[in-house]
């Protein structure tokens, strides 16, 4: 059975007076995964009968106090406020799910943990002295708890339907672990590194794009972050080999999920 089934059916919520509570949370981030809960158009309205939305700033300035069944939180943690918001919203969640690249992996603006930030907020603001701002960007199993990541970046909206039916459902979410590869192969396209020798982060990457770069003949850029046991190293070296630079290579691991571990450790491997 679908989610979209399951909605309709009302298999979630014990009773209609008794909904889900779900609120959504934004921390340092573009709102991109925010706006892909918006984008789920025809099955919001089935959402919104399956859960109570107490808090969702994209969507309504109604606010509704918690505790809350679900929380979904979108964004990074960079500052000392952040970092203190996140146990707030932890402590009153009974199910924490964080969205996204930023959330997962502390997101694109995690490149200022391989630089010093004070150097930037000093080129950037006239008085620098009134930013308040952590050294790193940090994704949020960093502080507290998390109990499923749904990465992407943006995410998937089928895969958080996927993930917010399993868990009205009392199920284990079926969000795949394999690589972009194997989207590649059911799609039937040519490998564009084999056949192309166009840099690729597909091997390490995990699945739920659908593959769309490698669909039109470009390099996976590693949206998703890495895959369950990713083997970056070896992808490197055959970078390496095919042509790219150090630089290049350090500059492909540092996108959107820069910070990733797998990620993180390559690219400064290949920085020295």
């Amino acid at each position: 059975m679908n989610w979209a089934t399951c909605l309709c059916r009302g298999k979630y919520s014990v009773t209609s007076s008794k909904k889900a509570k779900l609120a959504v949370w934004k921390f340092a981030s573009c709102d991109g995964c925010q706006l892909s809960i918006l984008d789920c158009e025809e099955q919001l309205l089935d959402i919104a009968g399956a859960v109570q939305i107490a808090n969702f700033a994209e969507a309504t300035r109604a606010v509704i106090k918690g505790p809350y069944d679900i929380s979904l939180v979108e964004g990074s943690i960079t500052t000392p406020h952040d970092a203190e918001r996140i146990h707030k919203i932890r402590r009153n969640s009974k199910y924490l799910i964080v969205i996204g690249a930023c959330a997962t992996a502390g997101g694109i603006q995690s490149l200022r943990n391989f630089a010093d930030v004070r150097e930037y907020t000093s080129l950037i603001y006239a008085h620098p002295e009134y930013i308040e701002s952590l050294g790193k960007s940090t994704p949020i199993a960093d502080h507290v708890y998390v109990d499923f990541e749904l990465r992407g970046c943006p995410i998937n909206k089928y895969q958080l339907l996927e993930v917010l039916s399993a868990k009205l459902a009392g199920r284990k979410p079926c969000i795949p672990t394999y690589s972009v590869c194997v989207e590649c192969k059911r799609k039937g396209n040519v490998c564009v590194m084999v056949a192309l020798g166009v840099p690729c982060l597909g091997p390490v990457t995990q699945a739920g794009c659908g593959a769309l770069c490698p669909s039109y003949q470009r390099g996976c850029f590693a949206c998703f972050g890495p895959k369950e046991t990713p083997n970056a190293e070896s992808l490197a070296s055959k970078l390496e080999k095919s042509g790219q630079t150090r630089q290049e290579i350090v500059r492909a691991f540092r996108g959107f999920n820069a910070f990733a571990e797998s990620f993180r450790k390559q690219s400064e491997a290949y920085e020295r």
